[in-house]
């Protein structure tokens, strides 16, 4: 039988995650992270075999826990709203990143999936789960009336996806509610089927 852990999972997972977070792929080393875990490097290599399989586990806890739990709580709410919502979270988690982290998923598209075609796809998959929900939101909202028709929904999709990568990258260098807001506040007007979007609170 195998032998149980003799440590949290959870608890270390969360404590790599932010190794990775505050340093990136390649300036974290495995000594970082048997000195931040607290648990050996076997322990380690046992448990995730190295440090990209670690940095793995680490980026699919972070989608789980973040983008994955933010497009949940949004897609229930009406289509321009659910939009509104997702964006006005993403402006206030970008202001209240004191260390200017900013996004791991984005991070990693800048970092890691460049040069590794494995985390390419793992971060393309996101990226299109979240583009997806800015689809069906905007397919949704464009039957019901409350989204304008001039534009695809395919259009609309990928136009707010980049303006989400956008601001997750500016607020790194300027985290200014201000200067977010106005980047955001043209994609929602441009929603609305008057050209009026809602202003994220």
């Amino acid at each position: 039988m195998a032998r149980p852990r003799e440590f949290d999972e959870n608890a270390v997972l969360d404590v790599a995650m932010e190794c990775f977070w505050n340093r990136g792929y390649d300036a974290t080393s495995v000594r970082d992270l048997i000195e931040k875990t607290g648990i050996t490097g076997a322990s380690l290599y046992n448990a995730y075999g190295d440090k990209r399989a670690l940095y793995q586990r680490v980026l699919d806890r972070y989608v789980e826990g973040s983008v994955a739990d933010r497009l949940r709580r949004c897609e229930g709410l009406p289509p321009l709203e659910a939009i509104s919502s997702f964006f006005s979270e993403i402006v206030t988690r970008s202001i209240e990143d004191r260390d200017r982290k900013g996004c791991m998923l984005v991070n990693a598209a800048l970092d890691v999936a460049p040069h590794d075609s494995e985390f390419r796809e793992v971060v393309s998959e996101v990226l299109g789960r979240i583009e997806a929900f800015f689809r069906e939101c905007v397919s949704r909202g464009q039957a019901q009336g409350s989204i304008g028709t001039s534009v695809s929904a395919d259009e609309l999709a990928s136009h707010l996806l980049g303006v989400l990568l956008g601001i997750r990258v500016l607020a790194r260098v300027r985290p200014d509610r201000t200067l977010l807001e106005s980047v955001v506040r043209p994609a929602i007007q441009l929603l609305n089927p008057c050209g009026q979007g809602a202003t994220p609170q």
